[in-house]
């Protein structure tokens, strides 16, 4: 349980995360997953890395639990510092990631997807920011990487979830599979890299993220400055408070 790494010894690094029941990460857990995905681009030896979950779903974003259970705002600070530690790691990694995502990718799962080099899911897998119904907001950054802009926003303001083959059909997505071949698909795409000169292919993601058109490092902090604004206000611990005892949404917002 946690997060793992493991090398194939052919060039292929796999991260798995394991948190049951839904992969919804403590503030540990963000760092812990940052750490490894840049110690993986730092060896050498790794070509491309695979980012993978076990369980129902590739990731349910912070856990929302811990954040409620522990008393001041630590944990809060902490999750929102992990996430960044964990999205930045993805981008920054010194080699290709390739996402691997089963079931439902939410809230931080997009943070991760939408910084990745290629994401190959299964034909189960939905994809959305619930941030709004949770009284915060964040990841925008990185669903607009995913999407067109205004669907962007309308998924954003709406908190609906899209599904893997709309997110081929706007190209986002590399390949959709059974969930039973999504490893051996995020393999073989991790291969293909691999095979390549990992000198050139290190240049080739750097260069590619210098000429990147979003400066997604200091977008998302801009995003993650309003949450804070939300929990001084106290709306933010409204929403939790809710989602933690009845596991839902509120369903009505009081104005401001």
């Amino acid at each position: 349980m946690g997060i793992t790494s493991k090398s194939d010894g052919a060039g292929i690094t796999t991260v798995t995360v394991d948190y049951p029941p839904v992969n919804a990460i403590p503030s540990k857990g963000w760092f812990e997953l940052a750490d490894a995905v840049l110690a993986a681009g730092k060896d050498p030896s790794t070509h491309v890395v695979i980012l993978r979950a076990e369980g129902r779903g590739f990731n349910a974003g912070v856990d929302i639990k811990e954040m409620q259970a522990t008393e001041g705002h630590g944990a809060l600070i902490d999750a929102n510092r992990g996430c960044a530690a964990a999205f930045s790691a993805v981008y920054d990694c010194e080699v290709p990631v390739v996402v691997a995502v089963n079931g439902f990718c939410v809230g931080g799962g997009v943070g991760l997807v939408g910084n990745a080099d290629v994401i190959v899911a299964s034909d189960d897998a939905i994809f959305g920011l619930p941030e709004v119904d949770r009284g915060a907001l964040g990841a925008a950054t990185h669903l607009a990487r995913l999407v067109p802009q205004h669907m962007m926003r309308t998924l954003y303001y709406t908190a609906k979830n899209v599904d893997a083959q709309t997110l081929k059909h706007f190209g986002s997505v590399y390949d959709v599979v059974p969930r039973a071949e999504l490893d051996a698909c995020a393999l073989k795409i991790a291969g293909e890299i691999a095979a390549k000169d990992t000198r050139v292919i290190r240049r080739a993601k750097e260069a590619i993220n210098r000429i990147d058109v979003m400066d997604v490092h200091t977008s998302y902090r801009i995003e993650q400055g309003f949450t804070f604004e939300l929990n001084l206000a106290g709306v933010a611990d409204e929403h939790r408070d809710e989602f933690v005892a009845t596991g839902k949404p509120k369903s009505n917002a009081k104005g401001s």
